[in-house]
């Protein structure tokens, strides 16, 4: 894929400063930190390598990356190195894809005690699925899944859900065989939904009588006991929707899936079509409508207002895995299943293998490193050029 002609690095660069000074007061540390890492990320403030040819002897300086989690231009290495550890934990059945999404209403509430309600998102879904499989009227049957948090929608704006990724069946009871579900059905999404529902709302409810949930500005009204309970009996008069996408073809299908979805940032650099002083062009698909593509024109402000938004809070995992994937069990019954489906270790896909040395854009022959170089030295060399520049 071409190099992105515009970058979200960009947009920092140009009105990063005003954005700064505008919203200072609301403007966390880890915030400023992701701004301050996308400025500085493949340049020389994070210092470099020079790699050599063996061949010819061409020689190339490369920057380092800031390696954030947020960065649009740091997630292929972190990404394909996850997914290698992934392929050894795929099974030999059909997998199916998920979504958890919330109400609009809760979104205001979400965005104020992030790091509690996302967990709650996590956790509900997570038990909703663990629950709803082994119920004998379904499948009955353990599942083990992961699941991935999205906080955004296709215009920047606050859209929490979460994707999971779920094998079509499980081990019984007594780990004694593993039960398939129905071929191109896994479970309904009605109970789904409704299961889903009354352990989210329930989970709130907990969050509440412990204390661990903040109100400001328009949530405010919700810090009286009975105004929170009126607002939770709302959220569970609608329907809560659960979205299942079409099943994978094989699981040999499922690695692709996730190697373009795992490790997405809230906006691709590829989807910024102009980016100027006062403001950020921006493709978007718009789901509404059979996923049209469409052009969204943004302050330059506002867009970095809506990106920072989607920044988690250090430490906090947005892949988890549950059931027989859960990390604590995964040792022990992975390979049990692998027995019971009678499943010989997976091959490593081409897709994700390890990424090969740089090769000379001249000869084509392998390049290797030489010299790794701080910043200090980019800018000692630079500060050199221009004493000798001042001189001639």
């Amino acid at each position: 894929m071409s190099r992105p002609p515009f970058e979200v690095a960009d947009v920092i660069r140009i009105a990063g400063d005003s954005f700064r000074q505008r919203y200072c007061a609301s403007l966390t540390w880890p915030r400023r930190k992701v701004l301050d890492a996308f400025a500085r990320c493949r340049t020389a403030a994070l210092g470099g390598h020079r790699d050599a040819c063996v061949n010819c002897g061409h020689q190339a300086i490369s920057y380092n990356t800031c390696r954030n989690r947020h960065c649009p231009k740091c997630q292929t290495a972190a990404r394909n190195q996850w997914l290698r550890k992934r392929q050894q934990e795929l099974l030999p059945v059909g997998y199916y894809h998920l979504v958890f999404s919330v109400p609009h209403e809760l979104v205001p509430l979400m965005w104020q005690n992030k790091r509690q309600v996302f967990s709650l998102l996590f956790e509900a879904s997570a038990a909703t699925l663990l629950e709803v499989s082994a119920d004998p009227k379904h499948f009955g049957a353990q599942t083990g899944f992961l699941s991935i948090l999205h906080t955004w929608g296709q215009t920047l704006t606050p859209h929490p859900h979460i994707h999971c990724v779920v094998p079509g069946g499980g081990l019984a009871a007594d780990h004694s065989r593993w039960i398939a579900s129905r071929s191109g059905f896994l479970l309904p999404v009605k109970v789904l939904g409704r299961v889903f529902r009354g352990k989210f709302v329930a989970g709130l409810r907990r969050l509440f009588a412990r204390d661990q949930l903040r109100f400001f500005g328009e949530c405010m009204p919700l810090h009286n006991e009975k105004r929170f309970a009126v607002f939770l009996r709302a959220l569970y008069r609608q329907d809560w929707i659960v979205y299942a996408k079409p099943p994978f073809g094989g699981h040999e299908h499922v690695l692709h899936y996730l190697a373009r979805y795992t490790h997405r940032v809230a906006i691709s650099n590829h989807r910024l079509l102009s980016v100027s002083t006062a403001e950020v062009c921006f493709r978007w698909k718009d789901y509404a409508h059979h996923g049209r593509q469409r052009i969204l024109t943004l302050a330059s402000e506002e867009f970095l207002r809506r990106f920072v938004q989607h920044v988690l809070s250090r430490g906090f995992p947005r892949i988890r895995y549950f059931g027989f994937l859960a990390n604590r069990r995964r040792a022990r019954t992975l390979p049990l299943c692998r027995a019971l489906l009678h499943q010989t270790p997976p091959q490593e896909s081409p897709l994700l293998a390890k990424p090969s040395l740089r090769t000379c854009p001249h000869c084509y022959g392998p390049m290797h490193l030489v010299e790794r170089i701080t910043a200090a030295q980019f800018f000692f060399d630079e500060k050199k050029e221009r004493i000798l520049l001042d001189y001639s």
